[in-house]
C-alpha cells in the first residue's frame, strides 16, 4: 500500500487504498477543538490515528499524556467525551463509530453528564432461541451456520459493525480464497434461514443462569443525529437460549516495562487491524516487541505498507521459525532481548533495550500473548484453568448449556477456530434437544478449512526485567487507573496476597475496560512476587457488564412517566385546565392547590392559595377529588369476621348502609393504616385505605387471609379505580347535594353521619356517604369513573351559587390537622399505637383477637411516657415550625443546655391556619397528654421558639360543625 498526495495532506497516516472504509465519502468531525476528516466505516480512534493524532487525553491521576493503544474495547486509554449531537461521557474512541458532525474531546478518566434530558429513545426485546452464538468471527460464524443448517432457531450477536471478528484485521485465507469472501458468503447464507437472527453492533454483556443473556444493540449511534424517526438509539436484547456458544475471541496483552504508557505504543495485533480494516498506519517507523509469532504478521504487513520496521525484539532466546521471513525483508530481528523502557514527551521517541541500547522510533508495537475472552463463561461461574504454555486462563470445565469455541477456548489457529466452532455447535444442538436427524445432517457438513499453522511456542513474559527499582513507579499495569508495578508491590508489602484484595488496593481492573489488558498480567506479576504458580493466584471475578452500558439503555422506555408510572384520576384534565399544581402521592398525580391569578399578572403562591381554599371550605363549600383513596372490595360470608381480625375495632356489627372508621395495626400493635369501612351488603364491605397504602394493605390482607385464615370464605379485590370519589365539604354542602340529587333526603334525621345512600343521576348509579375528614358537614360522592367528569362538572356548575371552591391535598391536610386527624406515615413512624394517637376508643375490648391485640398488653405499650400526638401553638403566633423539628423540654436563659440535649419528640405536621389565624402543628411528644398546657421549645434556624402544648383537636373540639 502507498500513500497518495491527497491522502498525505488530509490524513497523513491513511493509506492510499485498502481497508474497509468508504473512501468515496468524507465525514467532518471536531476533536479537541480541531476540525478533522474521516470516512464512513472509521471509528473515532482510526480517524484520529489517520490524522496523526496520537496523544488524545491525559491520565486520571497524574496527568500523563495517553493515546490509543488498542483497536476495540480492550483499549485502556482512549476515553473521550462526545459533545455533539448530545453530551455522552466516557466513551472509548476505539468503539465510537465516526459520523458527520461529531464533536468530542479527550477526558482524564472522567466525563461530563448532560444537564438536558436525553432526546433519544431506548427499548428492549425478548427473544428465545435454541442456540445463541456470541461472536461472529470464524468460530462463531461456523457455529451459527452449523446450527442454522440443522434447522435450529439461532441468534448470532457480535459487537463489531460487521461480521468477521479477527479476520477483519488479517490477510487469512479460507478454502483457498480471502477469508472475508467466506465471511460474506456465510452472512448471506445465514440470512436465508427464517429462524436465524443476526445482530451486529450488539454486545453480549451479561450471562446468567438458565441460558439468559443480556445484550445491547447500538442501532443508530453510527448515524449520529440522523437516526430514523421513531427508531431507538440502543436496544437491550433479553435472550433466552437452550444452549449458548461463546466464540468471543481473545485479547492481546502487553508486556510491562518502564514508561510503557506513552502515546505511540500499541498492541501489535491492533496495529495490524488498523492497517487492514481502516487503512491506517500507526506511525512512520516502528519497533516490534513480542513473545510470540502473531506479531511477525504485523511486522510483515506494516513493512509492506510502507512503515519502516527498525527492529523486531523477540523475547524468546531461540526466536521463531519465521525469522527468515523478516530477514528476507531486511528487518533486524533480535532474539532473547527485551524492551525495558521508552523515551519521549508527548509521544514515544526511543525504545530502551535490556542491553542499554536505545532505538529511535515513533511507534512501539507490543505483543505479550493472548488472553481468551472468557468473561461470559466466568459470569456463569465457570472455573478457569491456567495453561502454562500459553500463559493464559482457559475454560476449565464444561457448563450445562454453554460451550466455548475458537480462541476463547485456546484454539489460537484459524483452522482450530473453524473446527472448534463446528464441534461446539453440534454439542449445543444436542444440549438444545434439536431433532437427532437434524443433528446428524449437521454432522455430515464439512466446515470450512484453513491452512494449519505450526507456530513456534511462545514465552510467557509479564514484565521486562529492570535494574532500577525506581522505574517500577512508571511501569504501568493499568493505564486507566495509573496503577503500577510499584503499587502491586506496596499492596503485597501491606500483607495482601489475594488477587481480589490486591485489585481493590491498587484499583487495577476497576476502570471502564475491567482489566481486559491488565488483569491477567497482574495475576502473573503477583505470582512472581509471591513465588507461587500463576494458576494458584487465579484471576479476579469477571462480572457483568462486559463493557459499559449506559443507564439510559438499561432503563429503556422506563423513564420519565414510564419509569415511575403516573396514575391520574378521571377528572385529571379538568384539574389541568383549572391550573392545578400537582403533587405525587402513591404514584397518583393529585392536585395540591389551585392558584388563582393575581393583580400583577402572576399567580398565588401555595400558602395564599391554601389559606383561601381552607377559608372557603370552613365558611361555604369546597370539593376535593378523592378518587385516589385506596378501595378494597371485601366479599364473602365470612367478610365481617375477617375484618374483625384485621381492624382493632368491630366491623361485623356494622349495619348495611352504614360506615365505620377503623384502625389497622401490625403484629407489634403499631398503626399501619386507617380509613373508613362501608357495608354495602351482608356479605360485602368496601374498605377505604390511604392513597399510598392501597396496594400494600391489599397485599397484607391477602397474606393473612391465605396463610393464617385460609378457612374463611372471603375474597379481596382492588376497587380503587372502580370508584371516583368527590368529598363535598362545608356548611353549604347539604344545599348543594340536595340541589343535584333532588330525590335524596339529606337531612340529619334521614341521612345521619356515617351513613350511605344509593341514588341515580340521569340514570347513572351514584353512592353518597356522610363522611368527613375535615370536621365540617360533608358528603362523599361515589360514581363510576366513566361518568366522573360529568358528575364533577355538574357539581361545580350547581355549586357556583354557593361559591364552590375546588381544593387540593394541601388544604385537605390543613383541615384534617386542625381536627387532629392523623395521616398514617406522616404523623406516625411505625412506633405509634392507636392509644398514642388518641384513638384508644377505636380499640375493641370485646373482641377475642385481632392483629396486634396481644402487643397492647406489653409493658412498653403501657408506658405513660410514650410519645403521644398533641397540638402545638407557637407563642409568638407567627413562626411556622418546620416539620421534623425536635422538641426540647427546657432552656437556660434562652439557650439550650450542654449536649446531649434531651429530646421530647418532633413536629409531624405544621401549617398556617385561616381558621385559627396563626400557625399550628401536630407533634409526637413524650407523655404528651400529660403535658397539655405546658410550654416547650422548638429550635428553628438557631432560635428557640416557645410553644404551648394543646390537645390535638384545635378547631371545633365539640364537633358541632359535623352535622351542619
Amino acid at each position: 500500500m502507498t500513500q497518495s498526495p491527497e491522502t498525505a495532506v488530509s490524513a497523513p497516516f491513511r493509506t492510499a487504498d485498502g481497508g474497509r472504509i468508504d473512501r468515496s465519502r468524507t465525514l467532518a468531525f471536531t476533536f479537541n477543538g480541531e476540525e478533522l476528516t474521516g470516512h464512513p466505516g472509521d471509528t473515532l480512534a482510526s480517524a484520529l490515528l489517520a490524522n496523526g493524532r496520537h496523544a488524545i487525553t491525559t491520565s486520571i491521576k497524574i496527568g500523563r499524556p495517553r493515546g490509543i493503544s488498542a483497536a476495540w474495547a480492550e483499549d485502556p486509554c482512549g476515553l473521550v467525551q462526545i459533545e455533539h449531537p448530545f453530551p455522552d461521557p466516557m466513551l472509548l474512541a476505539t468503539t465510537v463509530e465516526l459520523f458527520d458532525g461529531l464533536v468530542g474531546h479527550g477526558v482524564p478518566g472522567q466525563g461530563r453528564l448532560s444537564t438536558e434530558p436525553d432526546p433519544a429513545r431506548y427499548d428492549s426485546v425478548h427473544h428465545h432461541v435454541d442456540v445463541l452464538v456470541v461472536g461472529a468471527g470464524p468460530a462463531g460464524l461456523t457455529a451459527a451456520l452449523t446450527a442454522a443448517r440443522a434447522g435450529a432457531r439461532v441468534a448470532l450477536v457480535d459487537e463489531q459493525s460487521e461480521a468477521g471478528g479477527s479476520l477483519l484485521g488479517t490477510t487469512e485465507e479460507i478454502d483457498g480464497a480471502p477469508a472475508l469472501q467466506w465471511v460474506a458468503a456465510a452472512v448471506a447464507e445465514l440470512a436465508t434461514y427464517p429462524e436465524a437472527l443476526h445482530l451486529q453492533r450488539t454486545t453480549a454483556f451479561g450471562a446468567y443462569d438458565d441460558g439468559f443473556v443480556l445484550a445491547v444493540e447500538r442501532r443508530t449511534d453510527h448515524l449520529g443525529g440522523v437516526g430514523a424517526e421513531g427508531v431507538s438509539r440502543q436496544r437491550v436484547w433479553r435472550l433466552r437460549a437452550a444452549s449458548i456458544v461463546v466464540a468471543t475471541g481473545a485479547h492481546e496483552r502487553p508486556v510491562i516495562f518502564a514508561d510503557d504508557d506513552r502515546p505511540g505504543i500499541l498492541l501489535a495485533g491492533s496495529a495490524r487491524t488498523y492497517l487492514h480494516r481502516w487503512g491506517v498506519l500507526p506511525g512512520r517507523t516502528a519497533v516490534v516487541f513480542t513473545t510470540n509469532d502473531t506479531a511477525y504478521d504485523a511486522a510483515i504487513d506494516l513493512h509492506r505498507a510502507g512503515v519502516t520496521i527498525t527492529a523486531l525484539i523477540d523475547a524468546r532466546p531461540e526466536g521463531s521459525r519465521r525469522q527468515a521471513e523478516l530477514t528476507d525483508l531486511g528487518i533486524d530481528v533480535r532474539n532473547g532481548a527485551t524492551v525495558v523502557g521508552t523515551r519521549g514527551t508527548v509521544r514515544i521517541t526511543d525504545v530502551v533495550l535490556d542491553s542499554g541500547e536505545e532505538i529511535a522510533t515513533d511507534t512501539l508495537l507490543v505483543s505479550g500473548g493472548w488472553n481468551p475472552a472468557v468473561h461470559l463463561f466466568s459470569q456463569r461461574r465457570g472455573k478457569l484453568a491456567y495453561d502454562d504454555a500459553l500463559g493464559a486462563f482457559l475454560p476449565g470445565e464444561e457448563l450445562d448449556g454453554l460451550r466455548v469455541a475458537g480462541t476463547a477456548a485456546g484454539a489460537f489457529t484459524l483452522a482450530g477456530s473453524l473446527l472448534g466452532g463446528h464441534q461446539a455447535a453440534l454439542a449445543a444442538l444436542a444440549d438444545a434437544g434439536v431433532a437427532t436427524d437434524s443433528v446428524a445432517a449437521a454432522e455430515g457438513l464439512v466446515p470450512a478449512t484453513a491452512a494449519v499453522e505450526a507456530p513456534t511456542a511462545p514465552v510467557v513474559l509479564w514484565r521486562s526485567s529492570t535494574t532500577d527499582p525506581k522505574l517500577a513507579t512508571t511501569e504501568f499495569v493499568d493505564l486507566q487507573r495509573d496503577a503500577t508495578v510499584h503499587d502491586i508491590a506496596t499492596a503485597i508489602g501491606a500483607g495482601l496476597t489475594s488477587i481480589e484484595h490486591i485489585k481493590r488496593y491498587t484499583t487495577i481492573g476497576t476502570a471502564h475496560d475491567q482489566g481486559k489488558t491488565s488483569g491477567i498480567i497482574t495475576s502473573g506479576i503477583v505470582a512472581g512476587m509471591l513465588g507461587m504458580p500463576v494458576g494458584d493466584t487465579g484471576t479476579t471475578t469477571f462480572r457483568p457488564p462486559y463493557t459499559p452500558v449506559s443507564f439510559a439503555t438499561l432503563a429503556g422506555r422506563d423513564r420519565g412517566r414510564l419509569f415511575d408510572p403516573e396514575r391520574v384520576t378521571a377528572v385529571h384534565d379538568w384539574h389541568v385546565a383549572a391550573g392545578a399544581v400537582f403533587e405525587d402521592v402513591g404514584m397518583w398525580k393529585r392536585p395540591r392547590h389551585y392558584p388563582r391569578p393575581t393583580a400583577d399578572g402572576g399567580a398565588e403562591d401555595m400558602e395564599t392559595a391554601v389559606l383561601r381554599e381552607c377559608a372557603a371550605v370552613r365558611t361555604g363549600v369546597g370539593m376535593l377529588d378523592g378518587s385516589t383513596l385506596g378501595k378494597i372490595d371485601v366479599q364473602g360470608e365470612d367478610a365481617g369476621q375477617f375484618l374483625d381480625l384485621i381492624y382493632t375495632n368491630m366491623m361485623s356489627t356494622l349495619k348495611v348502609g352504614m360506615v365505620r372508621y377503623g384502625v389497622m395495626c401490625g403484629a407489634d400493635g403499631m398503626v399501619i393504616d386507617d380509613g373508613t369501612v362501608l357495608r354495602l351488603a351482608d356479605d360485602r364491605f368496601l374498605v377505604l385505605t390511604t392513597t399510598g397504602g392501597a396496594a400494600r394493605i391489599l397485599d397484607w390482607m391477602e397474606e393473612w387471609l391465605q396463610t393464617e385464615w385460609p378457612h374463611l370464605k372471603v375474597w379481596l379485590a382492588s376497587a380503587t379505580e372502580q370508584y371516583a370519589t368527590f368529598p363535598v365539604v362545608g356548611p353549604k354542602s347539604r344545599q348543594l347535594i340536595a340541589d343535584v340529587f333532588a330525590d335524596v333526603d339529606v337531612s340529619n334525621e334521614v341521612f345521619p353521619f356515617m351513613a350511605i345512600r344509593h341514588t341515580t343521576l340521569d340514570g347513572v348509579p351514584v353512592m353518597l356517604g356522610r363522611i368527613s375528614f375535615s370536621g365540617e358537614l360533608a358528603f362523599e360522592v361515589y360514581v363510576s369513573p366513566w361518568y366522573a367528569l360529568s358528575v364533577w362538572e355538574r357539581l361545580i356548575a350547581a355549586g357556583q351559587r354557593y361559591g364552590i371552591t375546588p381544593y387540593g391535598t394541601e388544604t385537605m391536610h390543613v383541615l384534617r390537622a386542625e381536627k387532629g386527624y392523623p395521616i398514617i406515615g406522616q404523623d406516625t413512624d411505625g412506633t405509634v399505637s392507636p392509644h398514642d394517637l388518641g384513638l384508644g376508643w377505636a380499640v375493641s375490648k370485646k373482641k377475642v383477637d385481632f392483629i396486634g391485640k396481644r402487643s397492647f398488653s406489653r409493658p412498653a405499650n403501657q408506658d405513660p411516657t410514650r410519645k403521644q400526638l398533641v397540638g402545638l401553638l407557637p407563642i409568638d403566633r407567627t413562626t411556622l415550625l418546620p416539620e421534623g423539628s425536635q422538641i426540647v423540654d427546657f432552656c437556660i436563659d434562652g439557650e439550650l443546655p450542654p449536649p446531649p440535649v434531651p429530646m421530647l419528640g418532633h413536629v409531624t405536621s405544621s401549617y398556617r391556619s385561616a381558621e385559627l389565624e396563626r400557625p399550628f402543628a401536630l407533634a409526637l411528644v413524650k407523655g404528651g397528654q400529660a403535658r397539655i398546657g405546658e410550654t416547650l421549645h422548638v429550635p428553628v434556624n438557631g432560635a428557640l421558639i416557645p410553644v404551648e402544648v394543646t390537645g390535638s383537636v384545635l378547631v371545633d373540639p365539640e364537633g358541632a360543625r359535623r352535622d351542619g
